[in-house]
């Protein structure tokens, strides 16, 4: 693992960065000697949640596909008309 003082990781930061995504090796950056931060290549990236489509397999329709809008019952059955 290479080290650097802080004052010279704050001058070269992104090519630093650079550095270790291109070469997989960390950089610990370190203040008057001492540790402070290791920077280490990034992980694999996280797989999102889908939010269109998630409930694609979810539903069936019964009857006419062809008529989505009609009624489902008569309107005599539904409360919200009352």
């Amino acid at each position: 693992m290479d080290a650097m003082p802080i004052s010279q990781f704050k001058a070269q930061c992104l090519s630093v960065m650079d550095r270790v995504r291109r070469t997989g090796r960390p950089v610990r950056v370190t203040r008057y000697g001492r540790p402070v931060a290791d920077v280490v290549p990034a992980g694999p990236a996280a797989i999102t949640n889908r939010t269109l489509g998630f409930l694609k397999d979810a539903t069936t329709i019964v009857g006419d596909p062809g008529d989505l809008v009609a009624p489902v019952g008569a309107a005599h059955l539904w409360n919200a008309i009352k």
